[in-house]
């Protein structure tokens, strides 16, 4: 696995990256080899990624991201329309359902791509080893251009 220093991606790249399902490293490389399963290493740059630890922590995030969007239109639709109770026993948990499931991989992702950043759980010998090959480069650049 060959890390170049412009490569290296931002905490915030890197969540983003995996927000899309896609390797917080390269950002080119699919995170996922099945809905919520995480590959154990990146298809395109090699980056392992099997030292992830989500758990639960996605659930729980998906369920306040739902929580705020459907218990707000679900007032709304009531002191407004008033329709109902089989409207809205067709609605509502329908889209919880629908919302929860679309959610959840990218949570699930974004998470795994914090945790690859930071260097949380087993990526921390990952992040030690960005963080060396950083202090390299930097150390390289300055015996190139001497400090004025």
């Amino acid at each position: 696995m060959s890390h170049e220093v412009s490569e290296l991606p931002t905490t915030w790249q890197a969540v983003q990256r995996g927000l899309f399902g896609r390797c917080p490293h390269c950002g080119k490389g699919r995170m996922f080899r099945a809905y919520l399963k995480v590959a154990d290493t990146c298809p395109a740059c090699g980056e392992e990624l099997h030292h992830h630890r989500a758990d639960d922590f996605p659930a729980y995030v998906v369920i306040v991201i739902v929580g705020h969007i459907v218990v707000p239109l679900v007032l709304m639709v009531e002191t407004h329309l008033a329709p109902p109770y089989w409207v809205h026993m067709a609605l509502w948990p329908t889209s919880v359902v629908v919302l929860s499931l679309a959610l959840l991989q990218p949570v699930k992702g974004a998470i795994v791509g914090l945790q690859w950043a930071l260097g949380m759980h087993g990526f921390d010998q990952v992040k030690r080893d960005r963080m060396a090959l950083i202090a390299g480069a930097s150390a390289a650049v300055s015996r190139i251009r001497p400090p004025k």
